[in-house]
């Protein structure tokens, strides 16, 4: 197991990542356009990976964009825009998000501590503190708040992350595959375009 260090974002550092990313989403589905950080707060010249999930409000709520890395030499807080305008394209979960569905999106952003690289994910895998990034088909990352969410165990965990990359749910275990471990601190808003929470 080995690890490497990541940033420590402040609650205000958090709730200006979660704008940041909202202010990109908007303006790429407004107006096709790349929003840039601006004047951006000191944690945001870290060079370090992040991930934007955008969620539907509508119904019983959906995913409706997830993208990023858990590493990147890029500075925060072009990591942030660029996940975010990915996590609205096409690309994400196979349909753009349209301008009538903003008001209806919560976003959230997940900024990336530390990370373990391991070869022996289920038991160095620590449920509600790691993330899972699987290298290996098409690739696939969960937050850290996801199986807590919904109650799974560490095992469970890991197989629906091969899932989400395009793999047997036990591929977790091939020499192959690399399971990246991360801690993240995970900011969303309550609401669409709401108050901001550190979960």
């Amino acid at each position: 197991m080995s690890q490497g260090q990541g940033v420590d974002l402040s609650y205000e550092d958090g709730a200006r990542a979660v704008e940041l990313a909202r202010e990109a989403v908007d303006s790429y589905v407004r107006h096709g356009q790349r929003e840039q950080p601006g004047s951006m707060r000191e944690a945001f010249y870290e060079r370090t990976g992040a991930f934007v999930r955008l969620e539907s409000t509508r119904g019983r709520g959906s995913l409706r964009g997830c993208a990023g890395g858990h590493r990147s030499g890029d500075q925060l807080g072009h990591v942030i825009v660029d996940a975010a305008i990915e996590a609205a394209s096409g690309d994400s979960c196979g349909s753009e998000v349209s301008p009538s569905e903003l008001s209806n999106l919560t976003v959230s952003v997940c900024i990336v501590g530390d990370v373990v690289l391991t070869d022996n994910p289920l038991a160095d895998l620590e449920v509600g503190t790691h993330g899972i990034a699987i290298d290996g088909g098409e690739g696939g990352w969960l937050y850290p708040t996801v199986p807590v969410e919904n109650g799974w165990t560490a095992r469970e965990y890991l197989e629906r992350t091969c899932r989400k990359a395009k793999l047997a749910p036990d591929a977790w275990q091939n020499d192959d595959v690399v399971v990246t471990l991360f801690e993240g601190q995970v900011f969303r808003e309550r609401e669409a375009d709401g108050s901001i929470e550190q979960v």
